[in-house]
């Protein structure tokens, strides 16, 4: 492993390059043997990475991809380390920052056994980029600083951009960005919606729709010795018992979307030393969003007044023990370099130290905004973990101002329909991320006329101009004073969303299960290729 520093890049990112077998694995793989998990899905809703967002894809789908770089399997919990998949060397960038020229592997074949080349990875990240029209790309918006992918000759592909920025490396790593065939694209771009070719680390053997996907060992991976298993199984089960049993049982060895804590003590009280856990911070946090287009949240003092009434800090420790949430922050990734350090969120409201100061203040702005006594509904989606855990703890804080909220719990179907439709007061929803990115995972907070996805449906000039700036800004230091003026405005001023407990991924698996660490997301590291079984 080649590790080296980027200049120019986000944070000074740490940037490494694979060759061979990886060489933090602490005891000597064994080789063969098929890994059982759990998917907590019925199905996916297509098995097309490029256009879907659900971990149900990537868990049935990503050990057949290659992708063109990623996160490092080896310490996926540094949020600024990639290193190569299908590239030979993580570029720097020429142009003023605004080109990178990748090489590729040779001798990378497809399943089918067509040669892959840098056509194929310009000809994926194309449809990405600048998808053709009827094909959705789920990530298109990342990747507005790119002006072309090209391929010009078989080993290379460069991207050049608009504008250098920070943000382009990190979600090059996305890991939805499978490599297809570039002949099976042209002829039909909805063919990988139903089908599976790729080049990754397994060779795709069966899937059957809410029942399980099969893969085998690809005799033909490009990084030698990989994968050690022979195969896998990937079982759909929605229902959390189902997938707690399994485990217990050890017809499944682990899911790899996270458990709550009650689950995790009833299967170390039930598995002892058979199971082991660890856990993570996770990029994924709750929001609540009040509708700016609904009478009294078109005014800051009534958003502000519900913020101010809630104790975050007092609340984390308590709900941790019960719900997946554990860490108070603000809209940045805890720990990322441009998250608020926890002085600097205690400036903000929502984040005072003082409760009882703080709910006073709301109460005041309640009055002064001829809200006393508000009472509301709040839109929940019908997820236990932690969406229920925290609208129930949320309707409680409220009352301590006065105010009275109604849950109305949804499935998740309905709870889409109505925040595209604007038919709510106030809903609990959630910005989760993959790859940890702040500028990029922080436009769930731009106006809904930018970011269509944005529920608040207000209109914000002066922060959709910080976030532009933010975007452009290469100076890591100056991003990160950009980045509190831009949450800012967000939380502290306009009260637009509340950011409200990021989630505490605690994954459970059979202690015989090796060569695999944990994330702050459960989009990465799922290829599978580095796990052996100890058994």
């Amino acid at each position: 492993m080649r590790s080296y520093t980027l200049p120019a890049a986000a944070f000074a990112a740490t940037l490494a390059v694979t060759s061979g077998l990886p060489a933090w694995t602490a005891d000597t793989p064994k080789r063969g043997g098929v890994l059982t998990y759990m998917i907590p899905a019925d199905a996916p809703p297509s098995l097309d990475g490029h256009r879907e967002g659900t971990y149900a894809t990537i868990h049935s789908v990503a050990p057949f991809y290659s992708v063109l770089m990623r996160v490092d399997p080896a310490d996926p919990a540094d949020t600024t380390r990639f290193v190569c998949d299908l590239c030979l060397a993580i570029p720097t960038p020429t142009d003023d920052g605004k080109t990178y020229a990748f090489k590729i592997r040779e001798g990378v074949t497809f399943q089918d056994g067509t040669a892959l080349t840098a056509a194929d990875v310009a000809a994926s990240w194309h449809e990405i980029i600048f998808p053709r029209k009827g094909v959705l790309s789920a990530r298109q918006n990342w990747y507005s600083m790119v002006d072309s992918v090209e391929a010009p000759d078989p080993t290379t592909v460069v991207f050049k951009l608009k504008f250098a920025t920070t943000v382009f490396l990190p979600a090059l790593a996305d890991p939805y960005g499978f490599i297809y065939e570039k002949q099976i694209l042209n002829k039909d771009p909805h063919w990988y919606e139903m089908h599976v070719m790729g080049s990754g680390p397994f060779r795709f053997v069966s899937y059957e729709i809410g029942q399980s996907i099969k893969g085998e060992r690809n005799p033909n991976y490009y990084l030698k010795g990989l994968p050690y298993l022979d195969g896998f199984v990937g079982i759909y089960a929605p229902k959390q018992a189902v997938r707690v049993d399994a485990i217990r049982a050890d017809r499944a060895a682990i899911e790899f979307r996270g458990l709550p804590p009650s689950a995790r003590d009833e299967l170390k009280e039930s598995l002892g030393d058979r199971l082991t856990v660890q856990e993570s911070d996770w990029n994924c946090g709750n929001l609540i969003t009040p509708n700016a287009r609904r009478k009294p949240f078109d005014d800051v003092r009534v958003r502000k007044a519900l913020l101010l009434a809630i104790d975050q800090w007092d609340g984390a420790p308590a709900l941790s023990k019960i719900a997946n949430v554990r860490t108070v922050g603000g809209i940045v990734f805890p720990g990322s370099p441009l998250a608020a350090t926890k002085a600097e969120l205690q400036t903000m409201a929502g984040f005072w130290p003082d409760i009882d100061k703080s709910r006073a203040e709301a109460r005041r702005l309640l009055h002064e905004a001829g809200a006393d006594g508000l009472t509301f509904e709040l839109l929940n989606r019908n997820v236990d973990q932690p969406y229920k855990f925290v609208g129930t703890w949320l309707i409680d804080q409220w009352s301590k101002i006065g105010v009275t909220a109604t849950q109305k719990v949804v499935p998740t179907g309905p709870w889409f329909a109505a925040m595209r439709g604007g038919d709510f007061d106030v809903v609990v929803e959630a910005n989760c991320n993959s790859i940890v990115n702040p500028v990029l995972d922080t436009q769930k907070y731009l106006p809904h006329d930018i970011f269509v996805e944005n529920y608040g449906y207000y209109t914000d000039p002066v922060e959709a101009d910080i976030y532009q700036k933010m975007l452009h800004e290469t100076d890591p230091l100056k991003q990160r004073i950009l980045m509190r003026a831009y949450e800012r405005q967000i939380v502290d001023v306009e009260a637009h969303e509340f950011p409200m407990l990021w989630w505490n991924r605690i994954m459970t698996y059979r202690s015989y299960v090796k060569g695999w660490k944990i994330g702050p997301s459960h989009y990465i590291n799922q290829d599978l290729a580095t796990i052996w079984l100890d058994k």
